[in-house]
This record gives structure tokens, C-alpha cells and sequence, in this order.
């Protein structure tokens, strides 16, 4: 307790108070802009810091990193424009209930669940992390491919009707993730003799192109068919409803809050899982329990168009990996994801090695970011309330005229900041055009994405392991030795098997149906 009241007393300063709202301010306002993200709002950011002292800047930092994933919520449920990766699912369910004129308890419910899963990452923080971090530990190259075949598996979940569309979508994306050089043999792949392509597809256009040019080509698309039939343009939507959420979604959301809090937590501790690992699996577990309660019931729409759930898992899930992916970076210097990576360049900034030494040799600063977790988050739901009708007033509510070209910048600003490069702009415009061919094939994007975030992780970790193995492929289900590995492998294969077991149940349950009414 005492670590932790130095560790306010040092965050209640004024000043670090402020620069901490600066952080949360300029990480909703970052995270709005499509093609913008957390990333990008760090490297912006970080020199920056070099002016500050270290509680002003790492204080900055904290806020920052917080309300990234906050902000990208807005554009996706509003225009269905993710403006960050963590925010690719939240545009489904989004989008739709905003669609429906439901915007506001659309925004709601993310703002709230986003909230909920920091807070509750924060608390794992303040709490556990010594002994959470020593659990990460036992993850090694073995652990880590067993947890990508995880993630992959739990693309299975989300496929619905359309498993074959799904496996093309994802194979699409692996085939993308072998772009560059391989680790095993040093040579690169499928260049096509563009050194722009030597360290693969970068990410952020093509995450840009997938989802903001072809909402963009959607949408003047749909300019053009009013402007031909001499319709009114609809409308994009407005918040017209109350953002606040009343007693009963309260009360119906705060099982999917603690489930994806939960898997979010633990994601986060594991270092190299991420962001996108959580919100799919958070996604494909309540997606279970949505049709399973609700689904077929009056006034309940189907998973992916409109569901309050839908929102709340991507959310809660993404935001809860935030703080506890500081863990294993605070107590032995090892990032959870990219953005806690960055965060270790800001310590060094300041001259900090994170790790054991920095509880000892710098307390105050330790324990004040543990904090400042906290109260960012807490901090984070009022200033969110009052930011998103002024975002929302300010871009969403222009004629359909203006917002193509206007998104179109912001979208291809974003895909240039990510390397400055035109590079980068052609890739988001080509990724665009695929994206729009295959949403008009019907192919979902979603599988696509995780498996270009998890293929060179699983390749990597493959090769590795296997190397270490001498080739023998038992290693990952050794229960004496790799018995993390087991377990979870054994999870990827009930994920697999659970799609055709349910196929299977409702094939005998039609036949069995059918032979009652004959």
C-alpha cells in the first residue's frame, strides 16, 4: 500500500494530471482518424518527450496509449471506417445498430465497455503483476505458435454459413503474411523485386485499404446510384438517441464486459499476442452466447447486424489488453505488444530500463504509470462522452458529397504516415479494390485480417520451435514438457471441431423434425 500511495502522490500533481488529460485527449482524437493508430500516435509523440521531465512525459505516454483504441470506435460505428486495427470488429455490429438509428447507444456501449476493460486491466496491473508476469515467462516458441493456432482457430467461430468464403478469405491472408523475408532460410518471397516489400505487406495500408478505401468506394458508389435514380442522398447517421446506457443494457452487457475483460487480461500478459488476438477470440466466444440467449428473439437482430454485444466484446476485450501488456514490460522489461515496445523506448528517453531495477531505483516513476493506468481510464469515460458528439458534429454529419473525399484523405494521410511513403498509398489503394471486390463476393474480411497479423507468428514460432526440436513435431503436445502448449492446442482443435459439431446437431434435428411431421 505504500508503494501505491507514493505512487499517487506523485500522479496528483497538477501538472502531471494535465499531461496526462493531454494524453487522452490527443489518443481520442489520434484513434478517430482512420489510418491513424496507437502506433503511429507514440512514434508522434515519443520525440516529443525529449523536452519533458519523466512524470510529464510518461504520464503523456500513459494517456495516450489509453484512449487510442477509445477513439477508433467512433469512426467505425459511425461511418463503419475502423480508425484503428483494434476497431475492425466493433464496424460490424457498429455500424449496423447506428444504421438503425441507435448511434448513440452504439457509441454508448463502446465508450462504456471500452472503460470497463481498461479499468479492469489497470486493477490487474496494480495487483498481480509480479506474479502474472512470472506466468508469461513459461511461453516460449513452443507456447506461442500453439497460441497463434489458437487464434487461427478461433477464425472457425465466425464463419457462420459461410465457411468455405471464410477459409478463402482466410488463406488469403496467409498467403499475404509470406510477402518478404523468411527467418528460416533468409531469402525473400513473393517481392515481385519491390524492396518495398522486402519486410512484408505493411500493415497499416493495407489495414487502411480494406477497410477505409472501400468504405470509401462503398459509399460514392452508393453517391452515384441516388445521383442516377434522382434520390436524396441518405444520410450518414447522427446521434440523435442518449449515449448514456440505462440499468437493464447495463445489467444484459456485464457478463460479455467480464468474459472479454478476462480473455483480454490474460492476452495482454502474453507477450507478442495483441489487440486482435483478444477482440477475435472476445468476438467468436459471445457470439456463442448471443445466439444462444438472444438471438431469433423479437426485437434481437442477428449476430453482425446491430447486436449490443457485438460492440461490447471487441471493446472490452481490446481495451483490457492495454494495461496488463505492461505487465511483463514493468516487472522484466519483456513488451506485450508494439505499443508497450515504444513505451520502452520513452523510458529509455528518460534514462529508465524497465524491469526489476526500476521498482528499486525509481519508485515514484514505477508505481505513478502503474496509477496513472488507472485513473487514465477513469478519466477516459467522461472525456469521451463530451469528445464524441463534437467529432461527430464536426466529420460525420457533412453530405455524402464532401465526406467521400474527406475520408479519402484522412485515409491515405494515414497510410502515408506509416512509412512516408507512396509505397504505402499504393498498397492502401490496391488493398482497396481487392476489398471492395471480395465484400462484393461476399467474402468476409475478418478471417482475413487475424491471419495476416498471426501468419508470420506462426511461421516464426514454427520454425523455431521445430529447430529447437530437431524437427520433432511432438513438442507441442508433450504434457510434461510443453504442457501449455497442450492445452492449447487442445482448445484450437474444440474450435474446429465445434462449427461441425453444431452443423451436425441441427442436421439431426431437421431430420429428426421432419420424420415427426411425416
Amino acid at each position: 500500500m505504500t508503494e501505491i500511495a507514493l505512487g499517487f502522490a506523485t500522479l496528483l500533481d497538477p501538472a502531471v494530471l494535465g499531461f496526462l488529460m493531454i494524453g487522452i485527449l490527443a489518443g481520442l482524437i489520434v484513434g478517430s482518424i482512420p489510418g491513424l493508430n496507437d502506433n503511429i500516435a507514440f512514434a508522434i509523440f515519443i520525440p516529443l518527450s525529449f523536452s519533458l521531465s519523466s512524470t510529464y512525459a510518461l504520464a503523456l505516454m500513459v494517456g495516450l496509449y489509453c484512449s487510442c483504441a477509445v477513439g477508433g470506435s467512433i469512426p467505425a460505428i459511425m461511418v463503419k471506417v475502423p480508425g484503428t486495427a483494434s476497431s475492425v470488429l466493433t464496424a460490424i455490429d457498429g455500424h449496423a445498430m447506428a444504421r438503425s438509428g441507435k448511434a448513440g447507444q452504439a457509441l454508448g456501449i463502446a465508450i462504456t465497455s471500452s472503460v470497463f476493460g481498461g479499468v479492469s486491466s489497470a486493477l490487474v496491473l496494480l495487483l498481480f503483476a509480479p506474479p502474472m508476469a512470472a506466468f508469461a515467462l513459461r511461453f516460449g516458441y513452443v507456447e506461442n505458435f500453439s497460441l497463434g493456432l489458437l487464434g487461427m482457430a478461433s477464425v472457425l467461430g465466425l464463419l457462420g454459413g459461410s465457411m468455405i468464403k471464410g477459409l478463402i478469405s482466410a488463406v488469403l491472408g496467409l498467403l499475404v503474411a509470406t510477402v518478404g523475408f523468411s527467418q528460416q532460410t533468409g531469402l525473400p518471397r513473393f517481392t515481385l523485386g519491390i524492396d518495398s516489400l522486402y519486410e512484408g505487406v505493411p500493415f497499416v495500408p493495407l489495414l487502411v485499404g480494406l477497410f477505409g478505401v472501400t468504405a470509401v468506394l462503398d459509399l460514392a458508389e452508393e453517391l452515384i446510384r441516388d445521383r442516377r435514380k434522382g434520390a436524396t442522398p441518405r444520410q450518414m447517421p447522427r446521434i440523435t438517441d442518449s449515449l448514456m446506457l440505462d440499468w437493464r443494457m447495463t445489467k444484459r452487457l456485464l457478463p460479455t464486459w467480464l468474459q472479454c475483460s478476462a480473455i483480454g487480461n490474460v492476452i495482454g500478459i502474453i507477450p507478442g499476442a495483441g489487440m486482435l488476438m483478444a477482440i477475435y477470440m472476445g468476438y467468436e466466444r459471445i457470439s456463442h452466447r448471443y445466439k444462444r440467449l438472444f438471438a431469433g428473439k423479437p426485437g434481437e437482430p442477428e449476430w453482425g447486424e446491430g447486436a449490443p454485444e457485438g460492440i461490447a466484446a471487441p471493446e472490452a476485450a481490446n481495451n483490457a489488453v492495454v494495461a496488463s501488456s505492461m505487465v511483463p514490460l514493468l516487472s522484466l522489461g519483456i513488451p506485450g505488444n508494439s505499443v508497450s515496445a515504444l513505451f520502452i523506448g520513452a523510458l529509455m528517453i528518460q534514462g529508465m530500463v524497465p524491469g526489476p531495477l526500476l521498482f528499486i531505483d525509481h519508485p515514484d516513476i514505477a508505481w505513478m504509470i502503474i496509477v496513472a493506468f488507472l485513473v487514465a481510464n477513469v478519466l477516459m469515460w467522461p472525456v469521451s462522452y463530451a469528445l464524441v458528439r463534437t467529432i461527430s458534429g464536426l466529420v460525420f454529419r457533412m453530405p455524402k458529397a464532401v465526406l467521400v473525399p474527406t475520408i479519402s484523405l484522412l485515409c491515405l494521410t494515414g497510410a502515408y504516415s506509416d512509412e512516408n511513403s507512396m509505397f504505402s498509398i499504393g498498397v492502401a489503394l490496391a488493398a482497396g479494390v481487392v476489398g471492395y471486390v471480395t465484400r462484393r463476393l461476399g467474402i468476409p474480411h475478418a478471417p482475413l485480417i487475424l491471419a495476416l497479423v498471426l501468419g508470420r507468428t506462426i511461421e516464426d514460432n514454427l520454425g523455431n520451435a521445430l529447430a529447437i526440436s530437431g524437427g520433432d513435431w511432438t513438442i507441442f503436445v508433450d504434457p510434461v514438457g510443453h504442457p501449455i502448449s497442450l492445452a492449447l492446442i487442445l482448445g484450437a482443435a474444440a474450435f474446429m471441431l465445434a462449427p461441425l459439431a453444431a452443423e451436425t446437431r441441427n442436421r439431426y434435428r431437421r431430420r429428426a423434425t421432419l420424420k415427426m411431421e411425416a
